[in-house]
């Protein structure tokens, strides 16, 4: 089973979180070679790849995420996993962060990135996207 987009319980555990503390999303993106448009997409026949597809999402959702307050807090490149399941790759790895859960919510309801979303949809073979809230740093682990 794929995870591109949330499932209702996820979304209504996501919403039923704090508001109103800033949220940030780690993502972990695995892109399809050939992206996959719905057959009314005026994209189904062009052939993109899925890195192009979501080059496609991340022009056009980043106006949007930019509106909202949101940016991304750190990006790095996928290299291997030390601990957790070996056939878990990944090519993009970031955080984003947005002042609000209400910010979030208020991007993924925004009609431009509806548009945008579609992009990700079809480049997106697998996904994690884990909300996590900010923390102090120091030193040690934990």
């Amino acid at each position: 089973m794929s995870h591109i987009d949330p499932e209702r319980a996820q979304f209504d555990a996501f919403k039923a979180l704090d508001r109103d503390e800033p949220c940030e999303m780690l993502n972990l993106v695995r892109l399809r070679e050939i992206a996959r448009y719905p057959e009314d997409h005026a994209l189904y026949d062009d052939g993109l790849s899925g890195a192009e597809a979501y080059a496609r999402y991340g022009a056009e959702s980043g106006p949007v995420l930019a509106r909202v307050g949101g940016s991304i807090l750190w990006r790095g490149g996928y290299r291997c996993t030390l601990i957790g399941p070996s056939d878990e790759v990944w090519d993009h790895v970031f955080i984003a962060r947005y002042p609000s859960a209400h910010a979030f919510m208020a991007m993924v309801k925004d009609p431009d990135y509806a548009r945008a979303v579609i992009h990700r949809q079809a480049a997106v073979a697998e996904s994690r996207l884990i909300r996590t809230a900010p923390a102090t740093t120091g030193d040690v682990f934990g």
